[in-house]
């Protein structure tokens, strides 16, 4: 995942693509509702039961590349982040659910 985010943090800078993080995250929650319309559209709104489409994987991709570009933005690394949810969901399950009420 370092890898990752390097390559990100690279790409952004030589193409001139760095913006506030404000802005990047306004892009992600926009980049999450394309891949809800995809979802949607796979499902002929809710009529038929969900067939995939190729398109969803790109949408996936562009969410996630936002994604980074703000984990980036604070010096945050995602592999650590991630590892800590593991951990979180993990002690959660041994109490019974990986709902936030056995926090």
């Amino acid at each position: 995942m370092r890898d990752i985010q390097e390559r990100i943090k690279k790409f952004c800078k030589e193409n001139d693509m760095e913006s506030p993080v404000e802005h990047r995250v306004l892009d992600t929650m926009s980049e999450l509702g394309e891949v809800a319309k995809e979802i949607l559209k796979m499902s002929d709104y809710g009529r038929k039961p969900l067939k995939y489409r190729a398109e969803l994987k790109s949408e996936l991709g562009d969410l996630l590349y936002s994604i980074i570009t703000i984990a980036n933005s604070f010096d945050i690394d995602l592999e650590e982040a991630l590892n800590m949810v593991l951990e979180k969901y993990k002690k959660r399950l041994n109490k019974g659910s990986a709902g936030s009420e056995n926090d």
